[in-house]
């Protein structure tokens, strides 16, 4: 099959299927998005269910990255990188925290050279995004947001107790709350709040519900494609008349595809599939190229170079009367969730007409509860759980914006969540795993997440086949400083702790018992530096936030175009000149509408509305 559109959009994640989406309501621009994974399966909607996304070949990579100086304590030293592999991309599989970043990041961004991308000049493209439901339950910055984009953001409900108290907590520890999606998120001692998710009544937000479904993939001049594995960028010329015509891909059946663009080729494919592709085409470092036989049809050195992530060192603190159990939640997400293997309920649903009493009425309560989720988006599963945030700056440095985040789940999770999907060897993080992550237990989760990090790490090409993907080297703490700020952030989460209101506190540290040993720490005493280091040495995990690796300034311009090479463009976390400061998927959707508008106005193409300026040359 060999067919010709204008535009051609790889990727159809939390950039690429906005800017699909644009383009096609120019009923005179034909766009074909193409995408490996498929529509999001059911449970995709339900946020609680996030983790059930990962380590499944039908909506995740499952890449798996050398965590540098990081990883100790994980099996066999390696950090699951779990990437979106579906419409809506990363944003269907993410844990829902909507966060745009510090008017100092894109500030920064600017400063560094990407012209049109300060935060004065990024904000319309969050507003224009936004279908914001305000609540009560948290400060808002009411000229900052907007009402009637294509994105669900609001606050869960109900709005857990303990999350409450995690902001009340926050505060009395020197963190006030307020909006961090507001115009200034404020002076260094920051702001706190209940987490604003992407979800829209109580279901997942993504970018595909957001901007996909429904009206846009009907349009006659917008072709989606599926189950397709970009292998290739088609080029035409050499030398400095390189320009992209196409792509190449495969077909779930194995059969090679090609389709041509009249106009352009956009790689929306993320941080690691962007760069993969680029090298697959020719265009990266050259040793590194030739050293897998590809030929370096145009030599960029920092292609998959400036790797950035977030990393999070998880405290964990028994809380009986604080946390919830997870069984709670567990019967929250209906019958299906509790059948066996680790539920109560049989695994054929055509058995449960033997259920003794006690399991039937255990049935009809999960099933009055997902019902009530259905209707009305009111759960304990709408959302990821992870329900309490706060910025802050340490003092450290980088005072541009804020260099710490700290994340409060209300919950302790369970084996397979820590053993499995964080890989973390709870053997050697509990003293007893089974009886501290039991499904009865109330526990409540700190997590400490530095996030402007210093270090940065690298995407290798390992082979010519597409079906290999590059090393990812994650380098975390390679430059000492960050393991300063991570300790920092760790002392303040246990003072957050500290200050918790009312009469249920959480209880002591769990702290990995070899570590306790090794620095004669006993309950009850304050951690060292050299503790708490160990910890985040050994227990610390991905954010999942990979970015930069196609950064404005090295790979592409600030019109995100692909430096020696015409009509091609790059649209994704991996074109930030520096990660933001703290979640990344708004500003992904953000660089998705923006670069829409670059499109659009580049092409003479007719989005509804224009929110930016003019384009310049």
């Amino acid at each position: 099959m060999s067919e010709t559109f204008d535009l051609i959009v790889v990727g159809g994640g939390s950039a690429g299927a906005v800017i699909a989406s644009r383009l096609s309501e120019d009923p005179a621009c034909r766009v074909a998005l193409v995408e490996a994974g498929d529509r999001p399966p059911e449970r995709e909607q339900m946020p609680a269910a996030c983790a059930s996304l990962q380590l499944d070949p039908q909506t995740d990579w499952m890449f798996t990255a050398d965590p540098g100086k990081a990883g100790r304590g994980l099996h066999g030293k390696r950090m699951p990188v779990p990437r979106g592999k579906m419409l809506g991309g990363s944003s269907g599989i993410n844990y829902m925290v909507y966060v745009r970043g510090h008017p100092g990041d894109f500030d920064g961004w600017a400063k560094r050279g990407a012209t049109g991308w300060a935060y004065a000049e990024t904000l319309p493209y969050f507003r224009k995004i936004e279908d914001f439901a305000s609540s009560n339950e948290i400060s808002i910055d009411r000229d900052a947001h907007s009402q009637g984009g294509p994105v669900g953001v609001g606050v869960r409900s109900p709005v857990i107790p303990a999350s409450r108290a995690f902001v009340e907590a926050a505060g009395a520890a020197g963190i006030p709350r307020g909006d961090y999606n507001g115009r200034d998120r404020g002076g260094p001692t920051g702001v706190a709040s209940l987490v604003q998710t992407n979800t829209r009544k109580g279901k997942r937000s993504s970018t595909y519900h957001a901007f996909l479904e429904g009206e846009a993939e009907q349009r006659p001049n917008l072709t989606i494609v599926t189950g397709a594995h970009v292998t290739r960028v088609l080029l035409e010329g050499k030398g400095d008349g390189l320009v992209a015509k196409g792509i190449e891909y495969r077909t779930h059946g194995g059969e090679t595809r090609t389709l041509h663009a009249a106009k352009e080729v956009i790689l929306s494919a993320g941080a690691v599939g962007s760069p993969h592709l680029l090298m697959l085409s020719g265009i990266g470092p050259r040793r590194e190229l030739e050293a897998v036989d590809i030929v370096c049809r145009h030599e960029l050195p920092d292609v998959g170079k400036h790797l950035k992530d977030h990393i999070q060192c998880a405290l964990f603190f028994p809380a009986p009367g604080v946390g919830v159990a997870m069984a709670e939640i567990g019967v929250s997400a209906g019958p299906d969730a509790l059948r066996s293997p680790a539920g109560p309920l049989p695994a054929d649903p055509a058995d449960d007409a033997g259920l003794s009493p006690e399991l039937a009425g255990l049935k009809a309560e999960a099933e009055r509860r997902v019902g009530e989720w259905l209707e009305t988006g009111s759960s304990l599963v709408s959302s990821s759980l992870y329900d309490g945030i706060a910025f802050y700056s340490t003092g450290l440095g980088d005072a541009h914006s804020h260099d710490a985040q700290i994340g409060f789940i209300p919950c302790g999770y369970n084996e397979d969540l820590f053993g499995t999907r964080l890989n973390i060897d709870t053997a050697g993080y509990f003293a007893d795993p089974v009886a501290s992550l039991a499904a009865d237990q109330e526990s409540i989760i700190m997590l400490a997440n530095p996030v402007l990090p210093h270090s940065e790490g690298e995407l290798v090409i390992e082979s010519a086949d597409p079906a290999v993907p590059p090393s990812i080297h994650m380098n975390y703490f390679g430059d000492p400083y960050d393991l300063k700020v991570m300790v920092a952030v760790m002392r303040r989460c246990i003072e957050v702790v500290e200050n918790w209101p009312g009469p249920n506190k959480p209880g002591g540290l769990n702290v990995p018992p070899l570590l306790a040993r090794k620095h004669g720490y006993k309950p009850g005493d304050t951690p060292s530096d050299a503790l708490l280091e160990n910890m985040a040495l050994h227990y610390a995990t991905t954010v999942y936030h990979l970015s930069c690796t196609c950064r404005i300034g090295s790979v592409v311009d600030p019109r995100l175009r692909v430096f020696g090479v015409a009509n091609l463009r790059v649209a994704d976390a991996s074109i930030m000149p520096e990660i933001v400061s703290g979640n990344t998927n708004a500003a992904s959707i953000m660089i998705g509408e923006k670069a829409a508008e670059m499109i659009a106005r580049d092409n003479g193409v007719k989005l509804r509305t224009f929110v930016g300026e003019p384009a310049t040359a």
